[in-house]
């Protein structure tokens, strides 16, 4: 443990943690999400980019993520990048896709669409597979389209697809991916950390997330692990300055940890912290399990209260879920929405296009106690008829 952990055992830190005021709601969001006290703590002290304290923070949080990710860790690296995770997926898909190159952008979701957006501003030759928001990627289209366009050179799909909740089969794609001798690269924006996985064993080449999401830091950077031979090859490929995976990674391999750009400081001892609290709970097996209890628990209590799922069981991740709304003309989403959130809870309109729906995460610090308190607001902000069997339950608010 680094020396600039905050120790709680200290009586005095204990106090000043304290005196950190609650926040009016919880976030049951896909991230931002609710954060500890302690993560919240750990953004009070200013550090210089130069200074060796920051420069090993950087390089100890680079080596864990190598280590959540696979049981090969000499085979892999990790780089860091600022901005939002979209920055990172663009600087992913910018440095890695050769200019000869070719992309098949598997997609079911807007985050897969923003995917192909990249793609196509960047100038990236690409075909799209899209199955639709609410559609199951079709495995064998992969494969067919693969057998039919030799020319493609990487593969990229979104794992959890948080337009719907919808969790993709990286397993299977990774297969067929890797059976045509592809490169393949995964967004994980909404599950590494949250869900347990190693990249070796699912053949990834590439995967991208962010610090806002199931490490449960804050936002300001997202990063990449990559496979070591493969990020090698990157040299040149890059469409932008900033970000230039290949260079940012080049920096930090030869500068102990230095970014080439000024970095988020206050967001990065943050993060630290935030993996801290990660191992503490179990590291990503302990936390998946905490998620699934909560998203288990919503459902099953949501459906008691009469509303059904966007999505069917078999395609549910643990991070968030799709809600139909309500179909009575009383019903309002933004009524609906601030009721709850008077209460101390923040949900998510709908995403999909042709559907009215909501949106309930559980990932962040959130505990089966909080998504009991939820279903009891949730239970008493019911003012409309719902058309579903209404069933008696015990979600109070207490």
């Amino acid at each position: 443990m680094h020396d600039n952990t905050i120790n709680l055992s200290d009586k005095f830190s204990k106090i000043w943690i304290n005196q950190i005021p609650d926040n009016p709601y919880l976030l049951l969001t896909p991230g931002p999400l609710s954060t500890t006290k302690t993560v919240k703590a750990a953004m009070l002290k200013d550090w210089c980019t130069w200074d060796n304290d920051y420069n090993l923070i950087v390089q100890e949080i680079r080596h864990k993520l190598v280590n959540y990710a696979t049981n090969k860790s000499d085979q892999y690296t990790s780089v860091l990048m600022q901005g939002s995770g979209t920055f990172a997926v663009e600087a992913m898909i910018g440095s890695a896709v050769p200019r000869s190159g070719k992309l098949l952008c598997i997609t079911n979701g807007a985050y897969g669409d923003r995917i192909v957006q990249i793609a196509d501003i960047l100038g990236i030759d690409s075909i799209v597979q899209n199955s639709t928001e609410l559609g199951q990627i079709d495995l064998q289209l992969i494969d067919k389209n693969l057998q039919n366009n030799l020319d493609i050179t990487h593969v990229i799909v979104v794992h959890c697809e948080t337009t719907t909740g919808m969790l993709n089969p990286i397993n299977e794609i990774g297969k067929i991916v890797k059976n045509h001798q592809k490169v393949f690269m995964v967004d994980a924006m909404s599950s590494f950390g949250g869900i347990a996985m190693d990249v070796d064993i699912l053949q990834i080449d590439y995967l991208v997330s962010s610090a806002n999401k199931c490490i449960q830091g804050v936002p300001g950077f997202g990063f990449v692990i990559a496979k070591t031979k493969e990020l090698e090859k990157c040299k040149g490929n890059a469409r932008s300055l900033s970000l230039d995976l290949y260079d940012q990674w080049q920096m930090m391999e030869k500068s102990n940890g230095k970014w080439r750009y000024t970095s988020p400081t206050h967001v990065v001892r943050a993060f630290y912290q935030a993996i801290l609290e990660l191992e503490e709970e179990g590291g990503p097996a302990a936390r998946e399990k905490r998620y699934r209890t909560n998203q288990k628990m919503l459902v099953k209590g949501m459906r008691d209260l009469g509303f059904e799922t966007v999505l069917p069981e078999n395609c549910h991740s643990p991070i968030i879920t799709g809600f139909v709304s309500p179909t009575d003309e009383s019903y309002s989403f933004i009524s609906f929405y601030q009721t709850i959130k008077k209460e101390g809870f923040v949900i998510y309109p709908g995403k999909v296009t042709n559907l009215e729906s909501f949106r309930i995460g559980n990932i962040g610090d959130v505990h089966p106690q909080d998504i009991k308190r939820l279903l009891g607001v949730i239970k008493n902000s019911i003012t409309w008829q719902q058309s579903n069997n209404f069933m008696e339950n015990n979600y109070d608010q207490s």
